[in-house]
């Protein structure tokens, strides 16, 4: 059985890797985890020796296959908490990530699985984020980044990279959620920002840095 700190760790590699895409430097995990980089090679040492992760010394590291079926179960279980957060206890989208944090290291199978079949076997958390279903297979949808929606063509709101709070509650004000239709109508040279309209009917303005962080479908 995993400690809390391990699955913390399996976790952050899978990101940071792209899902065992590519090595990963003991300073970027040391930077995600916001802990040392002599605490992180003492980290995968122990992990090594798990066999979930491959690490080389000097060279970095990347998650294994096995190291990969126990992340994918953290996250599973980190975005059906924010499911459930949002849809039966009323939380905002910006303010489920650090529960699930917790709560997402409760042990229990069944737990889990109850709660998917309770939830009716949700495809994406309240962000948008896929879902890897209990066998740790992830269906996601073809979606791109706003700032590459053509101007004059239409789109609906699937996903947003960033979960800072912050950044979330500024979405919140703008209108913008999962779900929410719009159009591009200007695309600025100047400073790369958009002028949008949501629902059809409400014109905004988005930086550059907004437009990178979302995602829609066309």
């Amino acid at each position: 059985m995993l400690s809390y700190t391990e699955e913390n760790y399996l976790k952050a590699i899978y990101h940071l890797s792209s899902g065992g895409e590519h090595e990963v430097s003991t300073n970027s995990i040391a930077e995600s985890l916001q802990t040392k980089a002599a605490s992180v090679s003492d980290m995968l040492k122990k992990l090594s020796v798990k066999e979930l992760v491959e690490y080389r010394r000097y060279k970095g590291v990347n998650i294994s296959e096995d190291g990969k079926k126990e992340a994918l179960k953290i996250i599973r279980k980190h975005r059906l908490w924010e499911v459930f957060l949002v849809n039966n206890l009323k939380f905002n989208w910006d303010e489920v990530h650090e529960v699930a944090e917790q709560l997402e290291h409760i042990k229990s199978p069944l737990l889990i699985k109850r709660l998917d079949e309770f939830l009716g076997y949700p495809s994406f958390d309240p962000h948008g984020d896929p879902i890897p279903d209990e066998f740790g297979v992830i269906k996601d949808k073809a979606k791109i980044l706003l700032k590459d929606l053509e101007e004059g063509n239409e789109a609906i709101v699937v996903a947003v990279s960033d979960d800072n709070p912050a950044f979330l509650q500024y979405c919140s004000k703008l209108g913008i959620k999962i779900g929410t239709p719009l159009k591009a109508i200007d695309k600025l040279e100047f400073d790369n920002s958009m002028q949008l309209l949501l629902d059809g009917d409400q014109k905004i303005n988005v930086s550059k840095e907004v437009s990178e962080n979302i995602w829609v479908t066309d």
